[in-house]
């Protein structure tokens, strides 16, 4: 039977080298992508390559399971299949050379790949992963032949070394990649430079100011509150690095099919009237129920005023918005040329735009999913039509156009809460933005729907509290709740998933009642 120093002889010692071979290889990626190109850091741009790559599918999983935290996951992930793979090659290097190395090489190959074939990739960005494979494969053939001689018999190796010895190495290995990541982030000023330029910043006033009524908010404990904090406001993006963008070098252009091209600076958008406004902003990934939804008060810029600088030809119907790493939305022209508060905005709940929803600006346009038009970090509008371009999602399978859908949610009480018989609030929110809300119903049981108090609606762009009060009995109950909007359109109950246009049905809970 093996014993456990048999074991380690025969392929922990190995895959020990290959991971600290891909430890040297990464740390040193990292340093180098500092001092060459920012945006080709073998992480994010592999990351980003696997975004990009993945089924619509998949991506959903990811957002339904880890939500806003899909990306953290992502990165975890990568670092669980790279630590694998190190061990594998570290194994293969021993047993069948130089298989091991050409693994790793391939590596590197995907890397070069993911960072030449990102949007607007510099033209060093090949040279962070290969200079990353190019030090583990020198690493992994040097710690190789540094095996104690049981493990490495091949009599080319050098006799005599010890297992301290390798250990010594692997360790330095290792600890060099670790200093040489974080010498990189250290080199990652210009991130940091942004965040300082951005706190500096004060935003002129508002021409027009947004008001919240008094009435807008219930005081029911739990409830989600109207105005969304910065900090709780949901992300959902492909940016694996958040995009850092200096207000100073950011322009607009807006050009395509239009009779004047415009380009727009950063302190011109400022000198601008710009007006406040309340939008709810959703996800079309959001499940009947889910929270990839928030309310702000945003600062901006009204789009149409921009486009009819541009006067956009008579048979355009689309524009298309593209941000600083790439990603496209489809927006329809006319529901930018309309009187909705569509804005390029740069503000959000009273200050700058945090740097994760887009600094310096982006777009908010009321009445759509995100996904087609809220696009972050955006310097490229391209008027044009729907059957002449098409966006990253779109690419993907979604709807083109993609209009918010009519929904509402139960947010207390919450699943699992002790309850007692006798008088309980049930509350909660629905939205149908650029159509306003004009009533919420509950449903106990199967019982009738009765209609919940609806709070004052800050606009039809916005989402509204509302609540019901419930003479609850002791046992086991499914609440369910539904909207009826403006138009008189009541929210189905047909269950449909989040692709290819946002999920409907009705979302339920089930609480017990002592």
């Amino acid at each position: 039977m093996p014993t456990t120093t048999g074991r380690a002889r025969g392929w922990v010692l190995p895959a020990l080298a290959g991971v600290a071979s891909v430890a040297l290889g990464a740390g040193v990626g990292e340093l180098a992508a500092a001092i060459l190109a920012p945006e080709a850091s073998p992480f994010v741009v592999v990351g980003s390559l696997l975004i990009d790559l993945a089924p619509s599918w998949a991506k959903d999983a990811a957002i339904a399971l880890f939500g806003t935290a899909d990306k953290v996951a992502l990165l975890i992930g990568i670092a669980i299949v790279l630590l694998a793979v190190a061990g594998a090659a570290g194994m293969l290097e021993v047993r069948r050379p130089p298989w091991g190395r050409v693994l790793i090489g391939a590596l590197g190959v995907v890397g070069v790949v993911a960072a030449m074939t990102r949007a607007n990739a510099p033209l060093l960005a090949f040279a962070p992963p290969a200079l990353a494979a190019v030090a583990s494969v020198i690493a992994l053939q040097f710690l190789v032949t540094r095996l104690p001689s049981t493990d490495a018999p091949a009599p080319s190796q050098p006799e005599g070394i010890d297992r301290r010895r390798f250990l010594g190495w692997a360790g330095g290995a290792a600890a060099v990649g670790v200093l040489a990541a974080i010498g990189g982030y250290a080199l990652q000023a210009g991130t940091r430079a942004v965040t300082a330029i951005r706190d500096t910043i004060a935003l002129p006033k508002p021409t027009t100011n947004a008001t919240v009524p008094s009435g807008a908010e219930l005081d029911v404990e739990g409830l989600t509150p109207v105005i969304t904090p910065n900090a709780q406001f949901y992300r959902i993006d492909t940016a694996l690095a958040v995009p850092a963008v200096d207000p100073e070098t950011w322009s607009l252009r807006i050009h395509g099919m239009v009779d004047q091209e415009v380009t727009l600076t950063w302190d011109e958008l400022l000198a601008l009237p710009l007006e406040e406004s309340v939008t709810t902003l959703a996800c079309v990934s959001n499940e009947v129920g889910g929270d990839l939804i928030g309310n702000a008060v945003w600062l901006g810029y009204p789009i149409r005023e921009l486009l009819a600088r541009a006067n956009p030809t008579a048979d355009a119907d689309m524009v298309l918005s593209r941000s600083v790493d790439g990603f496209t939305a489809s927006t329809p022209l006319a529901v930018l040329q309309d009187d909705r508060n569509a804005i390029f905005a740069v503000g959000m709940n009273g200050e700058p735009l945090p740097a994760q929803h887009g600094f310096p600006v982006r777009m908010v346009v009321p009445g759509l999913y995100g996904y087609v038009s809220a696009t972050k970090w955006v310097v490229d509008l391209e008027v044009t039509r729907f059957d002449a371009a098409s966006a990253y999602w779109t690419d993907r399978g979604w709807s083109a156009k993609g209009p918010i859908k009519l929904q509402s949610r139960i947010d207390v009480p919450r699943s699992g809460q002790q309850l007692s018989a006798g008088t309980i609030t049930v509350a909660g929110v629905a939205w149908h933005q650029h159509v306003g809300i004009a009533a919420v119903d509950v449903q106990v049981d199967d019982g009738p729907w009765q209609p919940a108090t609806l709070a004052e609606a800050i606009s039809i762009d916005t989402w509204v509290q509302w609540r019901f009060d419930w003479d609850a009995d002791s046992g086991t109950h499914t609440l369910r709740v539904r909207a009826t909007d403006v138009d008189g359109e009541v929210q189905t109950s047909e269950l449909q998933g989040v692709v290819p246009d946002g999920a409907t049905g009705l979302h339920e809970r089930t609480v017990t009642v002592a």
